[in-house]
């Protein structure tokens, strides 16, 4: 068995909590400019960022956790808590895309509108710029350490910024002109499917995780390939890979020459591993078992 997992989970605990003071220093802006500055909009961000606060404590939890090697109990890691996070952190999406959608169509249809000063209009600008710092910040970082948890994280700082983009967009309208009003309400509507769809991506993500399913098939082909192109690999048969806090864990037969050494044929099984370390960024864990070649097909090709 050849385990590739490396001790991450410190850098991913010093952005999210990076991510976790910023988000309490947004909330009370946002409710203290959304009060004085007379803005609706500006509130209901502020609640937006106290969801943020909320999945930011799930992601240190889950990468705490997750990362954790494997023990007595847990034989295979805990890269699923990661995963359950996740899943955590993509409801949370979907959740308060509902709370900003429900909350813009029900403005549209009852025509209520609130009329903001230039206040809630710098609080929610000063917003956009920390969020998508955030998000940008976050995002290096999850790709960086191969965590998915850490990446939904990242676009649930930019749904923020989106959010306040929204609240900039109405509050600048009712500042031009006060029948504008329901430009805030529109463009929060807008806003809230696409937050859902990054939601409804993180869990669809995370149930292909759940389920132990495949890798797309170019994965599998370059898997195939790499342990074929070994010198003294004859072929290879029952694959089996799944994906566990994104990444690949895997085992496979490769048959050899039957007549080799215990301590050859050991070599050749390194070296399929070696391999597939090259070539599959995101491998976690290989195992590789050794089957001998019928002698019937080692005689034919002695004879030939």
């Amino acid at each position: 068995m050849h385990n590739l997992r490396s001790p991450s989970a410190k850098e991913g605990r010093t952005v999210t909590i990076a991510g976790a003071l910023v988000n309490v220093a947004l909330i009370v802006l946002k409710f203290g400019a959304g009060i004085l500055g007379h803005s609706q909009a500006l509130i209901a961000d502020a609640v937006h960022s106290v969801s943020d606060l909320f999945t930011d404590v799930i992601v240190i939890v889950g990468l705490w956790m997750g990362r954790k090697a494997p023990d007595e109990r847990h034989h295979f890691g805990h890269a699923r808590i990661e995963t359950l996070a996740s899943s955590f952190v993509g409801v949370a999406l979907i959740v308060t895309a509902l709370y900003i959608g429900i909350g813009a169509s029900l403005s549209i249809y009852r025509h209520t509108g609130s009329h903001p000063t230039k206040l809630a209009l710098i609080a929610a600008l000063f917003s956009i710029v920390l969020k998508e710092g955030l998000y940008h910040y976050t995002l290096r970082a999850g790709r960086r350490i191969k965590s998915k948890l850490l990446v939904a994280n990242a676009w649930h700082h930019r749904s923020d910024s989106l959010s306040s983009v929204a609240v900039v967009l109405g509050v600048s309208g009712a500042l031009i002109h006060p029948s504008w009003h329901a430009l805030d309400s529109y463009a929060a509507l807008l806003v809230s499917f696409f937050i859902v769809k990054v939601g409804l991506d993180t869990l669809r993500d995370s149930l292909r995780e759940f389920t132990d399913t495949a890798p797309p098939s170019e994965i599998v082909e370059t898997i195939r390939t790499c342990a074929r192109e070994v010198p003294g690999v004859l072929d290879m048969h029952d694959l089996r890979v799944r994906t566990s806090g994104g990444r690949y864990q895997m085992e496979t037969h490769i048959v050899v020459d039957g007549r080799l050494s215990v301590f050859e044929g050991h070599r050749i099984a390194k070296a399929v591993e070696t391999c597939l370390a090259e070539e599959i960024t995101d491998l976690d864990r290989v195992i590789v078992h050794l089957d001998p070649a019928p002698q019937e097909t080692m005689t034919g090709d002695s004879q030939n």
